[in-house]
């Protein structure tokens, strides 16, 4: 893959969404929540104001609606500030 975020941008893979639950029942597509953790692919490299924290291999946690969804060779990505992310886990 040859995606560089620039400025202060990260490039996220989402986590996968639960597929059952702890009692064991299967939860259908439609009603899947969106993960809201990933795994840092790449980063920018900043600003003047703002340095990256984050790096290549750190699992984050997200704003629900954070970012901007790509998809490349069938995978879906996130592309967001690094201000949206919320913690490293």
């Amino acid at each position: 893959m040859n995606i560089k975020p620039l400025a202060d941008r990260v490039l996220v893979k989402p986590a996968c969404a639960e597929e059952k639950t702890a009692s064991g029942i299967i939860i259908p597509d439609s009603a899947k929540e969106k993960p809201l953790k990933g795994e840092v692919l790449a980063t920018g490299n900043g600003t003047k104001d703002e340095e990256m924290v984050v790096k290549k291999g750190d699992q984050v946690l997200y704003g629900k609606y954070a970012g901007t969804e790509i998809e490349l060779d069938g995978e879906k990505y996130l592309i967001m500030r690094q201000s949206d992310i919320l913690a490293i886990i």
